[in-house]
């Protein structure tokens, strides 16, 4: 933020919830970080440029979207992505963590404040069963574990979904239960406008209330299903399905996997009796 003159520059990187799913308004979506960004324009004179891309990577956001980013020179930037990253049967952690570092530490070194999310149990939130949500939250945890690295090095801004109260309501989340829905956005930019003023950035939070004119009914979620949610779990499972069944099998494995057989108990050796004139020989 320029001193003295109530200038404040926003750029969101990151992926489908940063872009706005789960927020439908006329026109397309909307999402938290245009509701923070309108929020920021009550006190301020904002610009703000939103970079993210559904399906985005930590690796498309380094190198698709990074660029603008700088160019941008924020003094606000948010950094949520990674989820895509744990539903891919090419995960790397390692490049993933080097990824998200190399991002975190661009913008900080333009002085920019930082927003980012530590992961909430997405199996927990779907109803997975425990031999697909364990794998899934480890390859979660180890994003988790590079945005502690993160939080640590620079300073973050970090909402922990995992500990907000909230993210355990169906309201918060759309009709797929991987994007907020509008009541989850607005309160995803309020948590952040709270952090935003500890660090001297004071505006007026975004209303709780719901106004994007989008009431959740059986008729739109059912359209939903049809015209996105069936071709998203399609394009998935073509990607995870593999990794799945290695899963299912592995785990089915541990379970019948045989006790190692012990030895058969033998009885004691009896002492030889003295050979008698009576007693066979050979």
């Amino acid at each position: 933020m320029t001193a003295g003159t109530g200038y404040l520059r926003f750029a969101a990187l990151g992926d489908s919830t940063t872009y706005g799913v789960g927020d439908p308004v006329p026109g397309g979506w909307r999402g938290w970080a245009k509701l923070l960004a309108d929020a920021m324009r009550t006190s301020y004179d904002v610009s703000y440029c939103n970079l993210s891309a559904t399906g985005a990577t930590a690796l498309s956001v380094r190198h698709e979207q990074l660029a603008d980013a700088v160019a941008h020179q924020p003094d606000v930037v948010s950094l949520i992505v990674g989820v895509n990253d744990t539903m891919r049967s090419n995960w790397d952690p390692v490049r993933i963590r080097r990824d998200l570092l190399h991002c975190a530490e661009t913008m900080h070194d333009l002085g920019a404040v930082l927003l980012t999310a530590r992961f909430h149990d997405h199996g927990r939130i779907f109803g997975l069963p425990g031999f697909l949500r364990r794998p899934m939250w480890q390859r979660i945890e180890a994003v988790n574990e590079a945005y502690d690295e993160i939080n640590a090095r620079f300073g973050s801004l970090c909402i922990d979904l995992d500990m907000r109260p909230e993210v355990w309501t169906r309201e918060f989340w759309s009709i797929d239960r991987l994007h907020p829905s509008e009541l989850g956005h607005r309160a995803l930019a309020r948590v952040y406008t709270d952090m935003l003023a500890e660090r001297g950035i004071v505006f007026e939070p975004p209303s709780a209330e719901r106004d994007g004119g989008y009431e959740p009914s059986w008729r739109s979620d059912l359209a939903w299903m049809v015209t996105e949610g069936a071709p998203w779990v399609g394009r998935r499972a073509r990607d995870l399905g593999p990794w799945a069944a290695r899963m299912a099998l592995s785990e089915a494995r541990s379970v019948v996997a045989p006790q190692p057989r012990r030895a058969p108990i033998k009885a004691p050796a009896q002492p030889a009796r003295p050979t008698t004139a009576l007693d066979p020989i050979g």
